[in-house]
């Protein structure tokens, strides 16, 4: 500001130091351009003041800051941003499940569960129908069958094993008829009434309790089938009226009680419990039937726990699944 104000100073003091030298030319010089002249001098010393006071503004500005060293720090901190690859990295293949795989799963999960006595109540029903569906599928696709086997835990096999048996022998033997039958399919009584209704046949007549609850399984599905047979067997034991007759002793047919003392009667008067496989043959005169039969009364003598998973099979017409409620509810395609 001083220096500039100095040039102020000095631009005036010219002025002056000029004006006698223009008094010597004020002939030569008109009075218009005398004032121009003062014009001109008074702008310069005027855009010299401006000059000054811009300087002056600018210097009451804090100069730009240096970097911080912080702020340096921590940019050189910051880590660089990874670079984007052009292409995606291939992905491992997903394993591929085949359906002797998954049926191995299922039957796995179903026995272990069934046989297992810390396995909640609630559960047993899901876990009875999808052992029966494993079941069906295996039966229907023998080829499945060694594949299945190979899968499963060494203790199960035999497990396995015996109930293919059951249900093969059982399929070949029976031949559904294209029609539906005219059957009722209701809820079975308690698991629970249901063996002690087995032993307390046993108790009675010596005939394994394991037998008279295979037959029962095989015959009406533990007493959901409420109809007659082609042959006219009636009842959850399905009894000809004639035989019943012969082993009813008075009692109902219908009656589930009177009905397993009936079949026990007739199984003790033809070889049971010495010739198990004479007293079946006996009760139905098909080689199939007998060894369907003890295929699954070998299961529940292994472990009781098995019926657990029996008692909650459903009823199935050929391929056509009858639900609890037909007719009322509609017949469907067999699951699974």
């Amino acid at each position: 500001m001083a220096a500039e104000v100095g040039r102020i100073l000095v631009v005036a003091s010219v002025a002056q130091i000029a004006r006698p030298f223009a008094g010597d030319r004020q002939e030569l010089t008109s009075h218009r351009d005398h004032r121009q002249i003062h014009r001109l001098v008074a702008l310069l010393a005027a855009g010299l003041l401006v000059a000054a006071c811009s300087g002056a503004s600018r210097s009451t500005v804090s100069p730009p800051v240096a970097p911080d060293g912080t702020a340096t720090t921590m940019a050189t901190t910051v880590p660089p941003v990874p670079k984007v690859p052009a292409t995606a990295p291939p992905r491992s293949a997903p394993t591929t499940s085949t359906a002797a795989d998954r049926l191995a799963a299922q039957l796995t999960t179903a026995e272990t569960a069934i046989r297992d006595p810390s396995t909640p109540t609630g559960k047993l029903p899901a876990l009875g129908r999808s052992q029966q569906r494993a079941y069906r599928a295996l039966v229907r696709q023998p080829r499945l069958v060694p594949k299945v086997l190979a899968q499963l835990p060494p203790r199960l096999r035999p497990v396995i094993q015996a109930n293919l048996v059951a249900g093969s022998e059982l399929r070949k033997l029976n031949r559904p008829a294209r029609r539906l039958p005219r059957w009722r399919i209701v809820a079975p009584a308690p698991a629970g009434q249901l063996l002690a209704a087995y032993r307390a046949a046993q108790a009675k007549l010596a005939v394994p309790w394991e037998y008279l609850a295979a037959i029962h399984l095989v015959e009406t599905r533990t007493g959901r089938i409420r109809g007659t047979s082609s042959a006219g067997a009636q009842g959850p034991m399905q009894f000809l009226p004639s035989t019943w007759k012969r082993y009813g002793r008075g009692g109902d047919i219908q009656a589930t009680g009177d009905a397993i003392l009936a079949a026990a009667r007739l199984l003790a008067a033809n070889g049971a419990p010495t010739d198990m496989a004479r007293a079946l043959y006996a009760y139905n005169p098909s080689r199939r039937y007998v060894r369907a039969v003890s295929a699954y009364a070998s299961q529940l003598r292994a472990n009781p726990r098995a019926f657990l998973g029996y008692y909650h099979w459903q009823v199935f017409y050929g391929d056509t699944l009858l639900p609890e409620g037909y007719p009322a509810r509609p017949p469907t395609p067999a699951p699974g």
